[in-house]
């Protein structure tokens, strides 16, 4: 075991010498009088006091769950960006507080009367409660359109029910949760991409259009661009062209902010695959209901009115009671939705699991409310609140703050938490699934490690459970800020400090 750290060893540290100019690291020498708790100590030191990491900040905390000791400590109180280790944060308070047989409904009103067998002389409303699962997520389909399935399945119940034709309107209810659509300290920059997705109460499709961008059958000819699903809720401007072989591939798009005009360029070699990318959209509320309008008409439904936003119709009132609901669409378990947030790391889906807070337990689903839920929680579990700084629930924003050592208390309380299997099998395993898929394969932390990476320009951050060499299981968290040298280089440091540890033995 002891060679194969060795091996790994060298092979990050060879590694960073062919990308680090004038950098060198001298291999570590065992003292004859240290203990296997002081080497590691100090083999960890060298690696976060490597030369190329000079200019940056490393915060560690690592811990046994069995005896409480603290095996390594770093920075361990100062306060990191966490970027997507704030999703920790999120799932844990999700899980404690609603449980992880949660659900979320999702409710079709009729607000007009029923004439005929036929006709419906009124709106549908569609009402939202934050359900992040609507599309093709939980749809055993290897189709382009999985994400319409459950439309489709309504569709099919409305008619079943004796309605052909709608005479009125299609309207959105997303007041389930406040107008704030982006989290605190987002980059504007980043509206267009999948991960800063606006967040509703009623959301489709990850908030997202689907891009397959093809080339062109000859050289200088624009690109095929088709999207999922087929709408003209997005206006899509082309100029991606056609290249020779040996040219590569960059395709870009740019979404006009505060519209749903999309401009798509860049270039595409005529021999590449297709590529598959994802666009944010404005108002999801708005584009729930207007694909859902397209899905009806295609099933054979005749809608006479238009596609609303509740927000736009001023005074706009409906009975949402149980006579006048014609159905009810109920999402997985909270326990399935949280492993799609954490292996997936979904930023759409952590900013609702935290706004939902604020909806159940604050009885608003705004950011404000829902962040005192997340405090109250810090505070029942021994963390002062004051010295933290929430933002947000993906973790986006570079406004939060955690400590390492906040970090792993978090993961200590949910670690003896009666729902600690649901957390813990929502994490990445390493070399197996997730965003660790990728990483440390064929080495004793290869699915061994569970845990949550964290990604940002110049954040990284990795933070989860091991088992060492002895049985002993530990809790780590691991962040660097403000590096200058690649980010592959702090996932390699941080790979590496996972291998040390679960070839750790006390003995």
């Amino acid at each position: 075991m002891q060679i194969h750290w060795q091996y790994g060893l060298v092979k990050v540290v060879a590694l960073i010498i062919l990308l680090t100019v004038g950098c060198s690291q001298r291999p570590s020498v065992q003292l004859e009088t240290e203990s296997p708790r002081d080497r590691l100590q100090r083999e960890l030191t060298e690696i976060f006091e490597f030369p190329a990491f000079a200019n940056a900040f490393w915060g560690v905390a690592i811990q046994s769950l069995q005896t409480g000791e603290y095996l390594y400590l770093r920075n361990a109180n100062k306060g990191f960006i966490p970027a997507s280790n704030m999703k920790l944060l999120a799932t844990a308070v999700a899980l404690v507080k609603l449980g992880p047989d949660f659900v979320y409904q999702t409710d079709i009103f009729l607000n007009g009367q029923k004439i005929s067998d036929e006709r419906l002389v009124g709106d549908l409303v569609v009402r939202g409660s934050g359900d992040p699962g609507i599309g093709g997520h939980f749809v055993n389909s290897g189709k382009r359109d999985a994400m319409l399935q459950i439309f489709k399945e309504w569709a099919g119940e409305i008619k079943n029910k004796g309605i052909k034709t709608i005479e009125g309107h299609l309207v959105g209810d997303d007041n389930c949760f406040s107008d704030q659509v982006l989290g605190h300290g987002w980059a504007w920059n980043d509206e267009s991409e999948w991960y800063a997705a606006q967040n509703t109460a009623l959301s489709f499709n990850d908030n997202c259009l689907d891009l397959y961008i093809s080339p062109a059958d000859s050289i200088g000819k624009l690109a095929t661009i088709e999207t999922f699903p087929r709408t003209n809720y997005v206006q899509i401007t082309n100029e991606v062209f056609t290249v020779e072989n040996n040219q590569q591939t960059h395709v870009y798009f740019e979404r006009v902010r505060g519209t749903n005009k999309l401009m798509v360029s860049g270039s595409i070699a005529i021999n590449s695959n297709t590529i598959k990318d994802h666009a944010t959209i404005e108002n999801p509320t708005l584009y729930f209901v207007s694909v859902f309008k397209d899905v009806l008409v295609n099933e054979g439904l005749e809608v006479k009115g238009q596609a609303f936003d509740i927000d736009d119709l001023a005074g706009y009132n409906y009975d949402p009671s149980d006579s006048n609901r014609i159905i009810r669409h109920t999402s997985p378990p909270l326990s399935e939705l949280i492993k799609k947030t954490n292996k997936d790391s979904q930023n759409l889906w952590a900013e609702l699991l935290l706004r939902t807070l604020g909806r159940q337990f604050n009885g608003v689903g705004s950011y404000p409310r829902s962040i005192e839920v997340i405090k109250t929680f810090l505070s029942q579990i021994g963390i002062d609140p004051e010295m933290t700084a929430i933002s947000d629930g993906s973790g986006l924003s570079r406004l939060n703050l955690l400590s390492p050592l906040q970090v792993i208390t978090i993961l200590r309380y949910l670690y003896r938490h009666p729902h600690f299997e649901v957390f813990y099998n929502s994490l990445s395993v390493a070399g197996v699934d997730g965003t660790l898929r990728g990483r440390m394969r064929g080495t004793l932390a290869e699915n061994n490690i569970r845990a949550k990476t964290g990604t940002l320009n110049r954040v990284k951050a990795l933070s989860g459970y091991l088992t060492t060499r002895d049985g002993e299981d530990l809790v780590f968290s691991m962040t660097c800020n403000n590096y200058t040298v690649p980010t592959s280089m702090v996932s390699n440091m941080q790979d590496l400090v996972c291998e040390r540890l679960a070839n750790f033995s006390k003995r």
